[in-house]
């Protein structure tokens, strides 16, 4: 029996991956040589990664943390590198649907003179609060209340109350696809609950009401974000880990089960596990990463020094080399595929006859036609 590197769980020897959160056996070395276990073995990639950035870069390497942190989440210095979208194609999740907007609601009936004019004030109110201009509205409403002409503020109403619920009606589809998008990872039941009671209130022609019920709901989803931050950052970064493993040609596969187990306890409700298996994951996706990630870094290696040999100025991509070497002295995977992306992109950004063509030769220019007559 051995223990999972990913997970902890016992795994028997004739078993192919971890039947807790399906790691495939065949990565558990590797995984364990990632995360930097061992203190006195030190991982080959930052060997590797040494002897790359010596080839091109003349400047010490700085020394090393004395205590290097195993996990795919640390940050150096406090920063975080931004970590962008990966675009992964996620199996998709059943989640508790909240119905869209149908149709605007109905004007309510007609009332005396006082319930409109009481009405239309709070449709001032909500008016300053949705930061719409009601300008126009205040002149007329004005005029009307001098006049005591109820006509003109039933008029005025209808307009008034088609305004705003165009404009509470945009906020729900917003507040709604925010919603769905965090649904997707975290459960969101009390939220839900308070959609529900807002599509009742604009039904019911209730929008000062409608309007308290979202911000409530805005504010439950900003909790809830804040609370599940680290979980949502960490599948972010494993995304990103399992795009560039497919890039290069390779197969995330073996390294998956940890990133949808941890998926699936924050399904669950079950941040704190989530957050570990995420972690691991990324660790685990890395492993996967590495071979191919290393052959591809030696080939923008080669191009920085053969657009160095033809004259070009690599120094902000010998900067970016260096930033790959500092986030895996930091066991940081995720910023490291960062750093590598944008070592790509300066590089990209060459012209290409300073990344291409034979070092110290001339670009050879076409002879000017002989002229005829």
């Amino acid at each position: 029996m051995v223990n999972c590197p990913a997970c902890g769980g016992e795994v028997g020897d004739d078993i192919r991956q971890c039947p807790r959160c399906l790691l495939s056996t065949t990565l558990f070395d590797a995984v364990r040589d990632a995360a930097g276990t061992n203190p006195e073995h030190a991982p080959a990639y930052l060997r590797t990664i040494g002897e790359l950035l010596a080839t091109v870069d003349s400047t010490p390497p700085p020394a090393p943390s004395p205590a290097p942190v195993p996990t795919a989440f640390h940050r150096s210095g406090g920063t975080t590198r931004r970590i962008p979208d990966a675009g992964v194609p996620r199996p998709p999740r059943t989640v508790p649907a909240v119905r869209p907007l149908a149709l605007l609601p109905q004007y309510p009936a007609g009332t005396t003179f006082a319930e409109t004019r009481r009405r239309l004030d709070e449709y001032f109110l909500l008016g300053r609060r949705l930061g719409l201009d009601f300008t126009d509205f205040e002149a007329r409403f004005g005029a009307a209340n001098l006049s005591d002409d109820l006509a003109s503020l039933d008029v005025l109403g209808h307009e008034m109350f088609l305004h705003l619920a165009s404009a509470i009606s945009e906020e729900y589809e917003s507040t709604l696809a925010r919603r769905n998008e965090v649904a997707q990872l975290i459960p969101t039941p009390s939220a839900d609950v308070e959609l529900d009671s807002v599509r009742q209130s604009i039904g019911l022609g209730d929008l000062p009401g409608a309007q308290r019920r979202l911000a409530h709901v805005r504010d439950e989803l900003v909790r809830i974000e804040e609370e599940w931050q680290v979980g949502r950052i960490l599948v972010t970064e494993c995304d990103l880990l399992v795009t560039t493993v497919r890039e290069l040609g390779g197969d995330p596969a073996p390294a998956l089960g940890p990133l949808e187990e941890g998926r699936r306890f924050f399904h669950e409700g079950r941040r704190k596990e989530a957050e570990q298996l995420l972690a691991q994951s990324a660790v685990a996706l890395w492993a996967v990463l590495e071979p191919r990630f290393f052959d591809d870094l030696k080939r923008q290696r080669d191009r920085m020094l053969e657009a160095r040999a033809a004259g070009a100025d690599v120094a902000a991509a010998v900067a970016a080399l260096r930033d790959v070497a500092v986030e895996l002295r930091q066991r940081n995977f995720a910023g490291t595929v960062v750093a590598y992306r944008s070592l790509k992109g300066t590089l990209d950004r060459l012209a290409p006859a300073e990344v291409a063509g034979t070092p110290g030769e001339p670009v050879a220019t076409a002879e000017p036609a002989p002229r005829v007559g």
